[in-house]
């Protein structure tokens, strides 16, 4: 069964959550079972975004969308090439 899908946000908040929960004097258990994930979500969403702050998460989500702009321009650039050099050769 499918879970909903958290947010990057809202994944830092609760992580954040976590941290004061467990400062003050709480385990990570109780402190997972107060934000509504298991542990195993939470210690998944650590190893992703833990030490993390919103602005690193903004600039992080910035530089995703950069790289898949950049990776689709090189990937049309090379098919023009191909079509390009197979349309020198004359084999059409």
């Amino acid at each position: 069964m499918a879970g909903k899908r958290e947010k990057p946000e809202d994944i830092v908040l609760k992580l954040r959550q976590v941290e004061v929960l467990q400062g003050q004097g709480k385990s990570v258990q109780e402190a997972v079972r107060q934000i509504g994930v298991t542990v195993q979500t939470y210690y998944r969403w650590r190893k992703e975004y833990g030490g993390m702050s919103r602005d690193q998460l903004k600039r992080l989500k910035e530089l995703e969308a950069e790289n898949t702009r950049l990776r689709r321009a090189v990937s049309d650039l090379t098919l023009d090439k191909m079509i390009l050099a197979e349309a020198a050769r004359g084999n059409f």
